[in-house]
């Protein structure tokens, strides 16, 4: 069993938007094994757990949106932009 409350999954969520990539990857990957872990715990709100996860996978996905956008790729999903190929 961890000591890791969903207060702390949600600290560490807003930790991650602030990080670099690979540091908030990393972040929202221990989180979300904490998160798993939570879901044995008989004293956790469900409903809250199941709100954080989604958050989390959102959170990844923006993470990962982020780091492609800013690599080049976004001019290609964005081709309305200047630097478009």
């Amino acid at each position: 069993m961890t000591d890791t409350t969903l207060e702390d999954v949600e600290r560490n969520l807003d930790r991650a938007t602030d990080l670099e990539e690979e540091e908030a990857l990393s972040v929202l990957r221990t989180t979300r094994q904490d998160l798993a872990d939570l879901d044995t715990a008989a004293d956790v709100d469900e409903e809250r757990r199941q709100e954080l996860e989604d958050r989390l996978d959102q959170r990844i996905r923006q993470v990962e949106e982020r780091d492609a956008y800013d690599s080049g790729l976004g001019a290609s999903m964005n081709p309305d932009e200047d630097d478009a190929p």
